[in-house]
């Protein structure tokens, strides 16, 4: 394969480590001699092992002479919890090491790379976009500050999200709610209006069998007091309350959702559309301040759409997303 389609790989390898790798970025790694796999790693609960330790310990001494395919720059620095990646890899014997994405922690920032081709080692960086994909919260929490926020909303196709009373349980199918459940468990953070959190008293957790310790940590937008096992968040535009989350998802209702797209803090939306009109309901996003139309166009781009049950799934990211 190429080195772009294992990049892919190494990339499909670090989504098992979300979200449980924080404070560390979720990592993959894979080691390939003479075109065949001999090691494979992702970051660990709690961000260590980092993924290259991971695959030169199931490798062992077939990491001699082999190729590194990594999703981020190994870092290079050594903390209290371990050597540097860097450092594993020289000692190790690879022979070539392929980054997917430079890492934007100064402690690390091209010296990781600077020290695999110090020790003789052929060491290049793709550019790969499964890694950064892969890599998108981290990158956005180290080049901005603050988490990826992805917005969910469960509509009816004249984009109600309730009854005029209130009443939304359930606009959507029980497929749509179990993706919804698999969607929080690779999210770090979930957070809904006071509003919501009064009226519904919503759980925000993970309920699908084998992933509910992937249950993230829930929020609320508040500039009151939050209830026992929630935290507040003040305002919509300033989430470095949240760090070092690096996933946040946004569940309502639709002033909560209003106020993360006034404020530029929307990443990415998640709309599952159900097949019903309910027509006089409740609108599902409040007035975000567009001046005119025009502010609105380009500004999204569809990721993927997906039948779920009767309902439709779309999957649009801002355009641009990442930090340069």
């Amino acid at each position: 394969m190429s080195d772009s389609r294992w990049l892919d790989a190494a990339a499909r390898l670090a989504s098992r480590a979300r979200p449980l790798s924080l404070p560390n970025p979720a990592v993959g790694c894979i080691l390939v001699r003479h075109g065949i796999v001999v090691g494979r790693g992702w970051t660990q609960p709690g961000g260590r092992p980092h993924a290259e330790a991971m695959a030169l310990r199931q490798a062992g001494d077939r990491a001699r002479g082999a190729t590194a395919y990594v999703t981020l720059e190994p870092c290079a620095h050594v903390s209290t919890r371990g050597p540097a990646c860097s450092a594993l890899l020289i000692a190790a014997g690879v022979a070539r090491v392929v980054v997917g994405c430079e890492d934007p922690d100064p402690r690390t920032a091209g010296k990781g790379i600077a020290a695999l081709r110090a020790a003789g080692i052929s060491a290049a960086s793709c550019a790969s976009e499964a890694s950064r994909d892969s890599l998108a919260g981290y990158l956005m929490r180290e080049g901005r500050g603050r988490p990826l926020v992805t917005l969910k909303l469960a509509l009816s196709l004249d984009g109600c999200i309730a009854m005029a009373d209130g009443s939304s349980q359930w606009i959507t199918g029980p497929a749509a709610r179990a993706h919804t459940h698999l969607v929080r468990a690779c999210h770090d953070a979930i957070l809904v209006g006071g509003g919501t959190l009064r009226a519904d008293a919503p759980r925000l957790d993970v309920r699908l069998p084998g992933l509910e310790r992937c249950s993230p940590v829930r929020w609320v937008l508040s500039r009151g007091d939050a209830p026992p096992g929630w935290s507040a968040l003040r305002a919509a535009d300033d989430l470095s309350p949240l760090l070092p989350a690096q996933y946040l998802m946004v569940e309502g209702g639709a002033e909560t959702a209003a106020a993360f797209l006034a404020a530029g803090h929307v990443d990415r939306l998640l709309i599952y559309r159900a097949p019903i009109v309910i027509g006089g309901g409740m609108a599902g996003i409040g007035d975000i301040g567009l001046a005119t139309l025009a502010d609105a166009h380009e500004q999204w781009r569809l990721r993927d759409r997906r039948m779920l049950g009767k309902d439709t799934m779309e999957h649009y990211e801002r355009i641009p997303c990442l930090p340069a």
